[in-house]
């Protein structure tokens, strides 16, 4: 059989029965499409995630009080003698690959501006925040480098924050009151949206020291540590633990490197990537079944067009090939039509909810649309075999 009969006789069958070909390429579509559209948005999620969580650097450590547990999880000040203080930050300031440390202090509380009241969030920093976590001053300054244990009261807005409490009037110079202490402002940030659900611009950054005696904590929450770029990161983190282990005795704390968090939520969000892509496998399984009935009635409807090809010269391979070769269209068809259909689907989400996340890897394209053939040739195996297998005779016989 050449080539061009081959061709000729597979297409000829597909577009003979228009009806039972675009349902069973349908099934496939949809299969591809759910697949596609789900990676893309577990992709985006991935992609965003990570955006969010790189977008203050590389270069940055995290140390936190507790001893973490085998589990990998932090025991925090109830784990450790010794909490980690103003001072620990002060000893990992003088190491000498040290760009900026910054004690952190997290809390909620009330503000209150003249005659206005929000409840919001409050951040205990050091003065080289902003350096630290690629963060903008909009107009003033941000908390000065005062004596870090018995630093003045000075407090700065984020810009939401800002607008609730002052409106369009300037709040530079304007006193406000957290938790039932005075504060003066001294700066405004400028807008940074929010990040992994904390809304960096409804807040106020005071100094850690006051922050600690506002939430009557003992223990800083963290100190993280930026670091020069061309310092390994081992190098650091060795640093880190023999300055504070010489200062509290023992490893009583927690040091984590930003590649150690991106390493954990890369594969957290792998697993969700997977796990979407897997439901949609589920469509693509029902796809592969609704091509083996279809090809199995194409092979009792077809009973006397095979015989008639034996009885010409066709081998059974050939005969096997046939039907092969239709499953395989139709799947292919159906895998174009679903990328397109979920391609489709992907952007018009992304267009109508632009916060939604949607990213379709190519690689993902080409491994939708390779799967889709693939499926196309192992439904259609059981079928083309029972096919070629036919005796010439008795198929000429079946009407």
């Amino acid at each position: 059989m050449l080539a061009r009969d081959f061709l000729t006789l597979t297409l000829r069958s597909i577009t003979a029965h228009r009806l039972r070909s675009v349902l069973t390429a349908l099934g496939i579509a949809v299969g591809i499409a759910a697949v596609i559209l789900l990676t893309s948005i577990g992709e985006g999620i991935h992609r965003f995630v990570l955006q969010e969580f790189t977008q203050f650097g590389t270069t940055l450590v995290a140390v936190n009080p507790g001893k973490a547990t085998t589990a990998g999880t932090s025991m925090g000040v109830f784990g450790t003698e010794r909490p980690l203080s103003i001072e620990d930050a002060e000893a990992l300031q003088r190491l000498p690959f040290v760009k900026a440390v910054v004690p952190f202090v997290q809390g909620n509380a009330e503000i209150e501006a003249d005659s206005r009241r929000r409840r919001t969030s409050v951040y205990g920093s050091g003065p080289q925040m902003p350096e630290a976590f690629s963060m903008a001053v909009r107009s003033g300054r941000f908390l000065p480098a005062d004596d870090p244990t018995a630093p003045r009261a000075f407090a700065v807005l984020g810009s939401k924050l800002r607008q609730e409490l002052f409106g369009e009037t300037s709040p530079l110079g304007r006193r406000i009151i957290i938790g039932g202490s005075r504060y003066r402002v001294i700066g405004v940030m400028e807008s940074k949206g929010t990040v992994l659900g904390f809304d960096l611009d409804d807040t106020v950054y005071i100094p850690a020291a006051r922050a600690l005696s506002l939430f009557n904590r003992d223990s800083l929450f963290e100190i993280d540590v930026m670091y020069r770029e061309e310092v390994a990161v081992d190098t650091v983190v060795a640093g880190i633990k023999r300055t504070l282990t010489a200062r509290h005795g023992k490893e009583d704390y927690t040091v984590t490197t930003q590649q150690q968090m991106l390493d954990v939520l890369g594969s957290i969000l792998n697993v969700l990537t997977f796990a979407v892509a897997a439901i949609g496998g589920i469509s693509l399984l029902v796809g592969a079944i609704g091509i083996v009935t279809i090809m199995s009635i194409a092979v009792n409807e077809r009973t006397s067009e095979i015989g008639l090809l034996r009885a010409l010269g066709a081998k059974r391979s050939q005969i096997l090939n046939l039907f092969l070769g239709e499953a395989m269209v139709l799947a292919a068809i159906g895998g174009i039509s679903g990328l397109g259909l979920g391609v489709g689907i992907a952007w018009l989400l992304h267009a109508a909810i632009p916060a939604l996340p949607v990213h379709t890897p190519m690689l993902y394209v080409i491994l939708a649309e390779v799967l889709a053939v693939s499926i196309g040739l192992i439904a259609g195996v059981v079928p083309a075999r029972r096919a070629a297998h036919l005796d010439p005779i008795e198929a000429l016989r079946a009407e």
